[in-house]
């Protein structure tokens, strides 16, 4: 499966991980493409709605909630505290992928990309999550006219750790909020049981 192009600047930052979920991917893509439950996976982002377009649907935007503690990279000018983003959705192929770019100020795309990438396996699903940004964001620009050279490589060094774990333990969470969910439905005999469990996070 391949995600729509980018804009083939070189990335500045880019995170990818993978997880094994004992569920369908029609039930895992339901869950993930759900961004107003991102709240219980993500470590940033509290939730949010949808406020243009068809939720889930290509050009839909949706309105993130987010909180950012003073430790995180406790040195770097960044955002702390409560913030929102707006993110459109550039690509949903149900059971296969789901894409949304991150937007600036003006409603315009940022080359910030996030994705969920799904494929049928025998266990389950197996579900790659990752985030890629190219040309800085209006954000980071800012950043980045705060830091001199060798400032701007070791927040970019800094910053794509934080992101790796990140998106690794969002990962850890929506399978264990997938597979939760399969149980209690197994238990209410919707006929669909939990399958042989096995994580490649």
């Amino acid at each position: 499966m391949t995600p729509p192009a980018t804009t083939g600047a070189p990335a500045i930052l880019r995170v990818r991980a993978r997880v094994l979920i004992a569920a369908a991917p029609d039930t895992v893509y339901d869950t993930v493409s759900d961004l107003t439950r991102s709240g219980e996976w993500s470590r940033e982002c509290t939730g949010g709605r949808w406020v243009s377009g068809t939720p889930r649907t290509v050009g839909a935007v949706f309105r993130g909630e987010n909180y950012r503690g003073a430790d995180v990279v406790p040195w770097a000018p960044v955002v702390r505290g409560p913030w929102t983003t707006e993110s459109e959705v550039v690509a949903a192929e149900p059971w296969r992928l789901f894409q949304w770019v991150v937007r600036d100020s003006a409603g315009l795309r940022q080359d910030s990309t996030w994705t969920y990438e799904l494929e049928a396996a025998a266990e389950g699903c197996l579900l790659v999550h990752h985030y890629r940004l190219g040309r800085p964001t209006e954000g980071l620009a800012k950043i980045f006219e705060q830091l001199g050279e060798d400032g701007r490589r070791r927040f970019t060094a800094a910053w794509n750790e934080k992101l790796a774990d990140d998106v690794a333990a969002s990962l850890s969470r929506i399978k264990r909020v997938v597979e939760c969910g399969v149980e209690r439905g197994a238990g209410r005999g919707s006929g669909f049981g939990a399958a042989e469990r096995g994580g490649l996070g």
